[in-house]
């Protein structure tokens, strides 16, 4: 959200986009009201993007294209299958 842009429209309406994500857009009556919007709309944007495999953008060093990798070591005794 740190990258998103806003403009006050004519009508006195918000609109607010994210430029490195393609397509995400948003509008609202207030600015407050745009920003949840587009909060909204990012989220189902990458949402989208990982179900379908689209390549997203590299964003404050947050890179959603790899797959999360995890140290056995780490996690937590549960999630480890309790091998303590």
């Amino acid at each position: 959200m740190a990258h998103a842009v806003y403009d006050k429209l004519e009508d006195g309406t918000f609109a607010g986009r994210i430029p490195p994500c393609r397509g995400v857009v948003a509008f609202g009556s207030t600015l407050r009201e745009c920003e949840e919007e587009l909060r909204s709309t990012l989220e189902d944007w990458i949402l989208v993007g990982l179900k379908l495999g689209h390549p997203l953008p590299v964003i404050a060093g947050i890179d959603l294209n790899k797959e999360p990798s995890y140290e056995p070591s780490r996690l937590h005794p549960a999630a480890a299958g309790n091998r303590l």
